[in-house]
């Protein structure tokens, strides 16, 4: 009875930090140009302040005064346009988190290394701690601290023989106090990543229903086109017979695919509670399947599809999700094309299906605008999009759990201008019994 008591709430603690470490990481939580300056502003001025304040008003036994300067002139960095205006870029994220890194926990735990006895510094680390994990992803910060923690030092032993260690028996004042803020700072970080993970979880909601609602106007829309072509059927041969019947087949194919834009919103929707279902999966049929019941929006986009098997193969997943997988990739495709102002020439849209070495291999490339490199390594995080205004970032994070449940890999190769290819790799699964026989 007592192990029945506990079993749910460990349960749902599992599932909690399971869903926290598996988070796409995010090296600066809610990055924008302001906060960013307020932050190079506030450490810029912050260096020559208190470097007078433990010079001058409160000395201390150890204040490099060349030291503030070079970080002042360091956190300025981040008030520049250029790194401000291009926060997207997975190069401008690493260097800002690096400048980050540098100026809070590396300089902290240096200076409170060479200030031995000094309360000061142990107060400053402790509420340095707690800034870093308010600036950056948990699990980031709690490698910043430790990697910064072991470079200070050994800077400390190399360059400062007169400094303290940091795990020094005589100080266990100083390590309790330090140690009871840093798990103060990672409970912290793991409250605010569940807090975002469940506010996702709510506009994922919202999302689906607002979804699921436009089926009743659309119903109408289909009573509608059916009421017109009942109408042509009854004058056959009257002048406008011909005119309704092609008004009634555009309105059935506007329709369907709304029908089939609803289904892919629902579907994005439960990004973050997809049900795991094993079902041995045809890579072949499962992209003719795809391939034929898209619903394009005219012939020549149809036509432009090349669907070449090299070799067929079998994986494990849900038939249904990696349906929803490639309507996702193809549907990014075909804007792609659009904006590249195609003419939709056979091919340009591509899909391959192979084996390489011991894996299933999927490819959907295209030769539409392609993907800027500075977006590229963003483009599988929810709600990151790559069509400011017209994209909401949920296809391809969607695109990437299911993949991932399969356990697979999807990756995405692109030349901007060019094109693009998204490459899915999978496990490979024994085909069924007739197969092996056949």
């Amino acid at each position: 009875m007592l192990l029945h008591t506990f079993r749910f709430p460990i349960a749902h603690a599992s599932r909690a930090i399971f869903g926290w470490l598996r988070e796409p990481l995010t090296p600066i939580l809610h990055p924008s140009p302001w906060r960013l300056r307020i932050l190079g502003l506030a450490l810029a001025v912050g260096h020559p302040l208190f470097g007078w304040v433990w010079s001058q008003a409160l000395p201390q036994p150890y204040e490099p005064i060349w030291l503030r300067g070079l970080l002042a002139l360091l956190a300025l960095t981040l008030t520049l346009p250029w790194l401000t205006h291009t926060l997207k870029s997975s190069r401008t994220r690493t260097v800002i988190s690096l400048i980050v890194w540098i100026e809070l926990p590396l300089f902290f735990f240096w200076m409170y290394l060479n200030n031995g006895e000094g309360i000061a510094w142990l107060a400053s680390v402790s509420a340095m701690i707690l800034i870093y994990y308010h600036l950056t992803d948990w699990r980031l910060a709690t490698l910043g601290v430790v990697l910064a923690a072991v470079t200070a030092s050994l800077l400390a032993v190399w360059f400062a023989p007169n400094a303290h260690y940091l795990l020094d028996t005589t100080r266990k004042i100083d390590l309790i106090v330090i140690g009871f803020t840093w798990i103060c700072a990672i409970l912290l970080g793991l409250s605010s990543a569940d807090l975002r993970r469940h506010q996702l979880a709510r506009t994922l909601r919202t999302m689906g229903i607002m979804a699921h609602e436009l089926r009743t106007p659309l119903s109408t829309a289909a009573l509608i086109g059916e009421a017109v072509e009942i109408e042509a059927k009854k004058q056959p041969d009257g002048p406008h017979a011909a005119q309704l019947y092609k008004l009634a087949d555009r309105l059935q194919a506007l329709v369907r695919n709304m029908n089939h834009q609803i289904d892919t919103e629902i579907a994005n929707a439960r990004l973050l509670d997809l049900p795991q279902i094993d079902e041995l999966i045809s890579a072949s049929a499962l992209v003719a399947d795809v391939v034929r019941a898209y619903p394009y929006a005219m012939a020549r986009q149809r036509d432009c599809v090349r669907v070449s098997v090299h070799e067929n193969f079998y994986f494990r997943s849900s038939r249904t999700q990696f349906a929803q997988v490639l309507d996702n990739l193809i549907k990014n495709a075909l804007h792609s094309l659009m904006a590249a102002d195609s003419r939709y020439t056979p091919g340009v849209l591509a899909i391959d299906v192979k084996k390489v070495g011991a894996h299933g291999r999927i490819v959907v490339s295209d030769r539409g605008m392609g993907i800027s490199p500075a977006v590229l390594p963003q483009i599988f995080k929810p709600f990151f999009s790559n069509n400011v205004g017209t994209g909401h970032g949920l296809g391809l994070a969607f695109c990437q759990r299911v993949v991932a449940s399969a356990g697979g890999c999807i990756r995405a190769k692109s030349t901007f201008a060019i094109g693009a290819s998204f490459i899915i790799d999978l496990p490979v699964s024994a085909p069924p019994d007739k197969e092996k026989h056949g």
